[in-house]
């Protein structure tokens, strides 16, 4: 899952409202690594927090975002966050389904249903968020077709997002990974090059070694935590594990 978080991230500044925000509030350019690493433990707190956990790191990042804003632009703006959110479940969903294993559009539309809680928590309206899978699949379309824009600035922070350090030939399977997962409109429109053999050998790959290595190597520290203090496994549908989602319930 967490290769896919390229993809979210190069849809995310497709849109020029969370690219004007990155681009002018965020150390992203000059500390990449240290920057992933903040979004990843509050994304990790979300998904396998307790309660307070989870509504801890809402809070934490809505405070962050009440300063960035600009011309144009608001990190507090439920248009903006609503598609930050939007491409974080799309690429979750793809991710799994590309590297992982096949899901099924109930297992989809349930974590589509199950993710919303959290969004809400982050400031979306709750009659924001399309009230189905194919609702949400829609939306997607629409603001890919109508309301993206990959301009100089998205290709120049994207560039960032390929290649966090500069070391040669590191990144070049999260290029190839990345390029491959993305709708082929954005893809195009970053100049990247379109599935080919090496994304093929680098997916079966993949696959092939979520089934056979042992969980340690696998599983995330907070999944880890999470299936201990709940004592029961994760979901494990033929050759994988469900992607993390919002339990509704838990918020009620």
């Amino acid at each position: 899952m967490l290769l896919g978080g390229g993809r979210a991230l190069l849809m995310q500044l497709a849109l020029p409202g969370v690219a004007a925000g990155v681009d002018q509030h965020s150390d992203f350019r000059r500390r990449p690594l240290p920057r992933l690493w903040r979004t990843l433990t509050q994304t990790y707190r979300l998904a396998f927090g307790s309660e307070a956990e989870v509504r801890e790191a809402a809070a934490a990042i809505n405070r962050a975002h009440r300063a960035v804003r600009g011309r144009g632009y608001s990190a507090r703006d439920p248009g903006l966050l609503l598609w930050v959110h939007a491409t974080l479940v799309d690429s979750a969903l793809a991710t799994y389904s590309e590297l992982v294993a096949p899901l099924s559009r109930a297992e989809r539309a349930a974590y589509y249903l199950g993710s919303r809680e959290t969004g809400r928590l982050l400031g979306i309206p709750a009659d924001a968020f399309p009230s189905s899978l194919a609702g949400f699949e829609a939306y997607r379309d629409r603001v890919l077709r109508d309301e993206v824009q990959v301009d100089a600035r998205a290709r120049a922070l994207a560039a960032r997002v390929l290649r966090p350090v500069e070391v040669p030939g590191a990144w070049w399977p999260l290029q190839v990974l990345t390029a491959g997962l993305l709708p082929e409109p954005l893809r195009a429109a970053y100049g990247l090059p379109a599935p080919g053999s090496a994304y093929a050998l680098l997916r079966s790959a993949l696959r092939a070694g979520r089934r056979v290595a042992p969980r340690l190597v696998w599983e995330m520290p907070d999944a880890r935590r999470w299936r201990r203090a709940n004592r029961t496994p994760l979901p494990r549908p033929p050759g994988g594990t469900s992607p993390p989602g919002g339990e509704e319930s838990r918020f009620k």
